[in-house]
């Protein structure tokens, strides 16, 4: 799991098939203090596993699912990703839950100055629209921001100006595609109360939430 507070960037030092999908040699921006081989490390907000740890530079493999459903694939030798090491149970949650599998990719939509912050606007499948919702939580390419407003297939956030300082998101501009990753609370929730795909009867009388659930429940 992470928190979305991204520790530094880095950058891709060489990138090559392998075994259907594709291994990135990266090196990270920051120290990697007492390193695990197989530990998990999000860049740009997917969650991949590093080895080959010497120093700063690492291996990963990237699957063809995290080709199919992320940006990764479009990375070139010499860009700088967002990185950031799995929460310790010790660690501050500063940013919100994260877990590095990435839900969609969206497209930049506009970018203004709005005073010191920068103010961001994404497109995004309408699918995913009943877990984007106002003053919610969102992950950008592993960055935890929250969400200033959203219709059903367009969302804002602003970005104070020390997140572009040391995040790749001051290197967005209109047309750029980035990793979504929408709050995990939410998916969990809304699976709980559907009906059950095997026909059982759920706790909400097979409808969600509805009136005969809440009374059933106590809350009126």
């Amino acid at each position: 799991m992470f928190t979305g507070i991204i520790e530094g960037t880095g950058k891709l030092l060489a990138k090559r098939n392998a075994g259907g999908g594709l291994a990135f040699e990266l090196e990270a921006g920051f120290n990697i203090t007492h390193p695990v081989e197989g530990e998990s490390i999000a860049v740009n907000g997917v969650c991949l596993t590093a080895y080959n740890i010497q120093g700063r530079k690492f291996t990963v493999d990237v699957s063809p699912e995290s080709l199919s459903r992320t940006t990764l694939g479009t990375v070139s030798v010499g860009d700088s990703v967002n990185m950031e090491r799995a929460l310790q149970l010790t660690d501050r949650l500063g940013g919100h839950i994260v877990s590095s599998h990435v839900d969609c990719v969206a497209v930049v939509r506009d970018r203004q100055l709005k005073g010191d912050f920068t103010l961001f606007s994404f497109s995004f499948p309408k699918a995913l629209n009943r877990y984007i919702i106002e003053k919610g939580s969102i992950t950008i390419n592993g960055v935890s921001l929250t969400v200033n407003s959203c219709t059903v297939d367009t969302f804002d956030g602003s970005i104070i100006p020390h997140t572009l300082q040391v995040t790749t998101l001051g290197l967005l501009v209109r047309g750029t595609k980035v990793n979504i990753e929408v709050d995990i609370i939410g998916k969990y929730v809304e699976k709980m109360l559907l009906p059950r795909e095997s026909g059982e009867k759920s706790s909400a009388s097979g409808n969600g939430i509805n009136p005969e659930f809440l009374a059933e429940n106590g809350f009126f």
